[in-house]
């Protein structure tokens, strides 16, 4: 019977942190601005001053949170609440994220003082190696950086149409 489960608990094991990889790599930059905003400011200072395991308690505590937020999420959108589901979805994993990457860049040394920690951390390194290798993660990539020149190039495009109407207007 394990040997039948084996193959379905690995590709929901996959599409878990794929999910994880895409939204992650998405929303990386716009993490990053948000992280120097005031309000993480005070806070940074308090939790700067934690040591090693409270510090790795603190990180745990947006996992544990909002890690459920996923089977929510596919209940609401099995259950026929398709936008509510995909809402629910993308704004929990976007907090988490945001939550994680914000405490790991402010605890950096400390985290990864601890032996485990420093050993799951090599461990998702090499998982993140291994799946940006793929050739099926390659072409995807792809596809994305010529999306982003294809909206950058109309954009600029609009704003030089949008520039030479207003030249142009009657004074």
């Amino acid at each position: 019977m394990s040997r039948m489960f084996k193959p379905f608990v690995f590709l929901i094991a996959a599409i878990y942190f794929l999910v994880d990889a895409v939204f992650f790599t998405l929303f990386k930059p716009v993490f990053r601005r948000l992280a120097n905003c005031w309000v993480f400011k005070r806070v940074r200072a308090w939790i700067e001053s934690l040591r090693p395991y409270p510090a790795l308690a603190l990180f745990l505590v947006p996992v544990i949170l909002l890690e459920p937020v996923k089977p929510l999420a596919a209940y609401l959108t099995a259950t026929g609440h398709i936008g509510r589901g995909f809402a629910l979805l993308i704004v929990g994993e976007l907090l988490k994220l945001l939550l994680i990457e914000w405490l790991f860049c402010v605890n950096r040394d400390k985290l990864m003082s601890i032996p485990a920690f420093a050993w799951c951390h090599d461990r998702f390194c090499q998982g993140q190696d291994w799946v940006a290798s793929l050739p099926a993660w390659q072409l995807v990539r792809g596809w994305s950086f010529n999306a982003k020149c294809a909206v950058q190039r109309h954009a600029l495009e609009f704003k030089a149409a949008q520039k030479r109407k207003l030249l142009s207007w009657p004074s």
